[in-house]
């Protein structure tokens, strides 16, 4: 091959390659469910990295913690409440704060009737 022919492939292969690359260019179009979106702002309401709730009552008869389930329900309606099974124990835990300070002031009002009511970080479950 010629000092001209080799010139001449290595220009033709530089303008193809050329063209290709900016043959990359395009407009991507993603349609999703808007169920998703909705998912989305829930996970960011739910805060899974620190999770504080009380416990307020704890028995090994599963009536009486439904028992104490709804009579904190009647005296105190603004925070969730759980029956949690423990072996050999039925606890009641209530709510889902998200710092300490928030758990420490529902453990103030909650201590009035519950004076052994108590604030702790429950173990997450690894699944």
């Amino acid at each position: 091959m010629t000092f001209k022919t080799k010139s001449l492939s290595i220009a033709i292969l530089l303008l193809t390659i050329s063209l290709t690359i900016n043959a990359q260019q395009g407009e991507v179009n993603v349609s999703q469910d808007s169920d998703i979106d909705k998912l989305l702002e829930y996970k960011k309401d739910i805060k899974t990295t620190k999770v504080y709730k009380i416990q307020v009552f704890d028995s090994t008869d599963p009536d009486k913690a439904q028992r104490e389930k709804d009579n904190f329900l009647n005296a105190y309606d603004e925070w969730p409440v759980e029956i949690v099974w423990n072996t050999p124990n039925y606890k009641v835990w209530v709510g889902n704060f998200a710092t300490q300070l928030e758990t420490d002031r529902a453990l103030q009002k909650i201590k009035k009737k519950y004076m052994y009511a108590f604030p702790f970080q429950p173990k997450l479950d690894k699944k």
